[in-house]
């Protein structure tokens, strides 16, 4: 399917993005692997204006509903390929191939692989890097976290009020994390970590249906669930980018005052770019300037009148 712009990337560059193509009628596409990014890891922000104190966690989740309000679509894939041809963008995802007018890359850093077999072939089927988005689809189901840290006991935290049971593998013989997450995780029944283990493989036939550890002892164990939320932490993917678009020597993408790269329909915001400032706010405020630029660039393409500002009224009622 052909969108008018895509947006890579889902946390606040790319979801501030959203909220604004989709406001001014463009056929809107993020594609993401979580929703939140690194802002997920933060459990209070007190340096966002209009909230005290509010989580990465919320703050995203509210950028997220309001894109959504105004019609913006969602895709939690992985982009691996970018190619363009006749002034069109055509992206190569993990399950399917996207088309677009323009593109915003958003991304800053993205969640990390496993590595282990089997991931590959189920992502998108039972794998997910994204407990938020899709912890929903397996209410009342058993389900697994593999990672490390805070973030694996951030989605176990989460997954405990939604999943029948959660199972957390964790390679030591103790909890890793800070205290008082551990805690928390604690008071959950329905959490049982698997200790002394090491994620082997993740098995099924069309979707997931067990995932396989290797103990300390060398026994192998099979755990039957529907699902494996990998919580890896995050790493830059900007290696598709190289001869795509112009980077600086920390493989930063290099933008303008108004978010244009150096290929002509492609705009950058947030983490990824070589703005030296990595705070939320700045990320959204780029997230928009990029939008409005792309969206300028879609009506010129088409003929149509330039913007200067997000001054369209929507009317939500109707």
């Amino acid at each position: 399917m052909k969108y008018d712009i895509i947006i890579i990337g889902g946390a606040f560059a790319g979801l501030s993005a959203a909220i604004y193509t989709s406001r001014q009628g463009m056929k809107t596409l993020v594609v993401t692997k979580d929703i939140g990014g690194q802002g997920l890891l933060t459990n209070e922000i007190q340096n966002y204006p209009g909230f005290d104190s509010i989580s990465g966690f919320d703050l995203a989740s509210k950028f997220q509903s309001q894109a959504q309000l105004y019609g913006c679509e969602f895709s939690y894939d992985e982009i691996r390929e970018i190619t363009e041809e006749n002034s069109i963008y055509r992206l190569k995802g993990v399950e399917q191939i996207y088309e677009a007018d323009a593109l915003i890359l958003a991304f800053g850093k993205t969640p990390r692989d496993l590595g282990c077999e089997g991931e590959e072939k189920f992502k998108g089927r039972g794998v997910s890097y994204c407990s938020i988005c899709d912890g929903p689809l397996y209410k009342g189901k058993e389900v697994a976290v593999a990672g490390a840290g805070d973030h694996a006991l951030q989605a176990a935290l989460y997954l405990g009020t939604v999943a029948s049971k959660v199972y957390v593998t964790q390679k030591g013989n103790r909890i890793s994390g800070s205290e008082d997450m551990i805690q928390d995780v604690k008071t959950l029944g329905n959490v049982e970590f698997v200790y002394e283990s090491e994620v082997k493989e993740i098995k099924g036939d069309k979707t997931v249906n067990a995932l396989t550890v290797k103990k300390k002892d060398g026994t192998i164990q099979d755990i039957s669930v529907k699902a494996v939320f990998i919580e890896m932490g995050y790493v830059a993917k900007t290696q598709m980018l190289k001869g795509f678009v112009e980077m600086n020597k920390e493989n930063e993408v290099i933008v303008d005052m108004n978010g244009f790269t150096s290929r002509e329909g492609v705009f950058a915001a947030g983490d990824v770019t070589n703005i030296p400032y990595k705070q939320a706010i700045i990320s959204a405020g780029q997230g928009s300037v990029a939008a409005l630029s792309a969206i300028n660039y879609v009506h010129k393409k088409h003929g149509k009148n330039a913007v200067r500002s997000d001054w369209k009224f929507v009317d939500l009622k109707k």
